[in-house]
């Protein structure tokens, strides 16, 4: 039987995505996408419009977020929340604390950045961002890259964006208790994002695993636009010992600055539990 054309992660310019909501969508159906979930950090703003244009072109639609969370002691990870109620309250609330200190992190971010030459930043950064409360390392990067310092997004967070690099500033996001709770009373699964980016090792990612598991989260992205081929596997591994629904994920942000673009993934194993199951 054909595997469902899925992609249940990506971007728009509601959150660091270059591309708005409707755009994200049209795309997705375009490249051949059956079923597409918009998870913007932190943000719900954009789904309403994403949704109608879903319907118009007759593309099933999910709506999401990509919740930001600290664990650990310096670690941030992410949860998407799939199939959430974008009008209750817990969830808006919870996310409205969640962006609040994105603006005074991105001056100190900018105040670093001046150090070493880059000036300007939090105004160069500004030009880049569709929603001022959602002001992101991505932005910046983008502003950085604009100015010649490097050829592209992922070499300005190499050098400067990265943790222990001069433009990184530390924050406070949501525990991983909270975000889950936001997505559980909107309704929502909760998916772990992208495990492989995670600067864990693998005994800390089985205890992010089971700590996850335990308050109520039910996927994982096995299939990711950051995933290599021996990640997949590992995933799929972890899916299957923590019973977890497996999830196919682009994360994508726009043309150029993503691993992956919609609708290009490869299939989950067949013999995982697609989350889109439980939808």
């Amino acid at each position: 039987m054909r595997a469902l054309n899925a992609d249940l992660h990506c971007h728009s310019t509601v959150s660091d995505g270059l591309l708005a909501p409707a755009e994200v969508v049209r795309r997705a159906s375009e490249n051949g996408v059956e079923l597409l979930a918009l998870t913007d950090h932190d943000e719900i703003g954009g789904l309403a419009e994403a949704s109608a244009m879903a319907a118009e072109l007759g593309l099933n639609f999910v709506n999401g977020v990509e919740v930001s969370i600290s664990w650990g002691d310096d670690q941030t990870v992410h949860v998407v929340g799939l199939g959430v109620d974008p009008d209750n309250a817990q969830l808006g609330e919870g996310l409205e604390q969640t962006r609040s200190g994105r603006d005074s992190r991105a001056a100190r971010m900018a105040a670093e950045l001046d150090k070493v030459g880059i000036h300007g930043a939090y105004e160069g950064a500004l030009r880049h961002v569709g929603n001022p409360a959602l002001i992101s390392r991505a932005h910046f990067a983008r502003y950085i890259v604009e100015l010649g310092h490097a050829k592209d997004v992922k070499s300005v967070f190499d050098h400067w964006l990265a943790k222990g690099k001069p433009g990184y500033v530390d924050h406070a996001w949501a525990t991983l208790e909270d975000g889950l709770r936001w997505i559980h009373d909107a309704g929502g699964i909760a998916v772990i994002a992208h495990p492989g980016r995670y600067r864990l090792s693998k005994a800390e990612r089985l205890e992010m695993f089971g700590a996850f598991r335990d308050l109520g989260g039910q996927g994982i992205e096995v299939i990711s636009g950051a995933h290599k081929d021996d990640e997949i596997a590992e995933f799929a591994s972890v899916a299957r010992k923590f019973g977890f629904l497996a999830s196919r994920a682009s994360d994508f942000h726009g043309p150029g600055e993503s691993w992956i673009d919609l609708g290009r993934l490869p299939d989950l194993p067949s013999d995982l539990t697609p989350v889109w199951s439980r939808l």
